[in-house]
Order: structure tokens, then sequence, then C-alpha cells
């Protein structure tokens, strides 16, 4: 029997790992795709915001080229990390149900069954998109994860949203020679995007080298067309692609499943102590982004790191009182 089983192998979920190593704790990380698969979806281009010291777990330096490393620099930081510390990771491989026998939890996953006293649970909130709910949401020419710009090169680009996915989409399938329109639900380019280059797609937008639908929403998608909601009415144009950046949500049907708790308005924040990170299910604990529900912008890498130590010491404190 294990003490504690980690359900994420993302950064988080790795630098629990790395505290559980360290206090002498036999653990092991499950993860149902790669070795930190959420950052692995990024797009190849991606520089963080965080500087690479605001990125580091365990401890361990984090040396990139830039002030902010880009996706390939953190790829290789974290899998050096898992490697030289000889974590124990089971990847591709899902967790399918957590059961609760005699004060043990009984973990059951696509190829084996595990048993431990406590779970921290870091699974992330990249894995489900947000869908518009839209007709023609479901065709080929659709995505919510979008990866390099060539594949766009000259064609007919739609790109909704207006935070850091989509202007970063945006530009880079412009540069590619795209034609691109972005679909905007406010009336500006979102408040997060990073400051670096905020002023170059609104001056893209400004001069028409990309077209912008502001107070708008897509309506419909068809193979060779978009419907745009906009203020003025419906506006279709032609259509080859659409890149769909509307956001992610962490997977709430198996933490209500596995019996946490969540709030009653749209944010559905999971029930923790935010001192121990503990849900209201006992010796079930939570880390990293999953903790804010809907609000994803709340915890990042850089503000989640500490919540490896603090569930570590308040499993710790729960051992040595058992001890007594």
């Amino acid at each position: 029997m294990l003490d504690i089983i980690i359900v994420g192998g993302g950064p988080i979920g790795l630098a629990c790992a790395l505290e559980a190593q360290k206090a002498g704790l036999q653990y092991c990380i499950l993860e149902k795709g790669c070795l930190v698969n959420s950052l692995y979806n990024y797009p190849y281009n991606m520089t963080f915001f965080s500087t690479s010291e605001r990125l580091e777990i365990g401890g361990i330096p984090f040396v990139s080229i830039s002030v902010k490393p880009t996706r390939n620099e953190a790829l290789e930081y974290y899998r050096r990390a898992t490697l030289s510390n000889h974590l124990n990771v089971h990847l591709q491989e899902e967790v399918k149900s957590i059961n609760s026998r005699d004060n043990v939890y009984e973990v059951i996953t696509a190829k084996a069954t595990y048993h431990t006293r406590y779970i921290v649970l870091a699974t992330g909130f990249y894995d489900r998109p947000v869908l518009m709910n839209i007709p023609g949401e479901g065709l080929p020419k659709v995505t919510h994860y979008y990866k390099e710009p060539h594949f766009y090169a000259m064609q007919k680009v739609v790109v909704v949203g207006a935070n850091n996915s989509a202007v970063d989409a945006a530009l880079e399938t412009f540069r590619k020679g795209a034609e691109v329109t972005m679909v905007i639900r406010g009336s500006e380019i979102g408040k997060r995007v990073k400051y670096w280059v905020k002023p170059d797609i609104e001056n893209r937008i400004a001069e028409g080298s990309v077209k912008a639908f502001f107070n708008s929403t897509l309506a419909a998608i068809y193979e060779d067309r978009v419907d745009i909601q906009t203020p003025a009415g419906i506006v279709t144009i032609p259509n080859d692609y659409v890149i769909a950046t509307t956001g992610y949500q962490p997977q709430f049907d198996f933490l209500r499943k596995t019996g946490i708790h969540l709030s009653d308005d749209e944010k559905l924040r999971p029930d923790y102590n935010p001192e121990t990170m503990e849900t209201n299910k006992k010796n079930i604990y939570l880390a990293g982004v999953v903790c804010g529900g809907m609000d994803t912008h709340s915890w990042f890498i850089e503000n989640s790191r500490v919540h490896a130590t603090m569930i570590v010491k308040d499993i710790l404190k729960k051992e040595n009182q058992n001890c007594q």
C-alpha cells in the first residue's frame, strides 16, 4: 500500500512527488497522458509569461536562454527533474474511479488497482475545452487546440477569443499568410494578454491586416463559411478553419464522482481548506489550477507550487499524530 497517490503528472503533480520523496513517503504519480501533458499540448512556439525561476519545482534550478522560457525549455526542464530524481511516474494510465474502504482509498485505473491512505488531485484543467455549443462545432475544420501556424498558410482562418492563446494564434497564422478574422465577445483585446504582444495585435487590427468583430460571437460553422453574430446582425464570411480558443475547464464529473463538493455558482469551485489543501473528503487534497474551478486564471504554476509543501506538511502532521 502507498502513502500517497498523486493524480496528474503536470508541474504541480511533480512538485508534490518531490516533496513526498523528500519526506520519505511512498508515492506514485498516475498520469493519463504523457509527462506534463498540458504543457505538451501548448502551442509549439509559446513563451511563458512567467520567468524561469518562478516555474521551478523542488528547489531545482530552471535555466533558460531568455528571461521567459519557451514551451520546449519547460518540457526539457520538467523531464530532467523527473528523471534525475527518479520520480515514480506511471504514464498513459488514466484513473477511472476512487473508492473509500476502511480508511483506505482504492484507486482503479485502466491498468491496475492501487491502495493508498492519501490522494492528491493535481489534474489541471487543460484537457477539456469550453464548448461554444453552436451548429458545426464538431466539424473537422474546428480545433480548440492551436499548435503551430504553417498548416493555416494561405487559408481563411477565424480565431475565437481575445486572450493570449487567441492573440498568439491570430498573429502567427497572419504572419504565415493566413487571412485572419478574430471574433471577440468583449469590446477590446483581453487585459491579460502579454504586455509585449498586446500592442502588436492592436496595431494589426487598426491597420486592417487582421480583421476583428468586437462584441460578437460565432453563431454557426459550415464547411465553407461561418456566421458571426455582431451588434449589426448576422455577418457571413468565407472560412476554411476555426481556431476556438474558448478556454478550458477541470474534470468536474471526476471531482463530483470522487465526492468533492463544488460551489453552487457558475465558478464551480471545489471545497477545500486553503491552509492545508484538504477537500471535504478526508485525506483527499487538491493542488494546482484545479482549485479554481471555472476561474482558471486564479492559479498558475508560480503561485500553486507551494501547495506541494502545504499538503505534505499536513500529511506528516497526521502521520505523527497517528503514531502517538
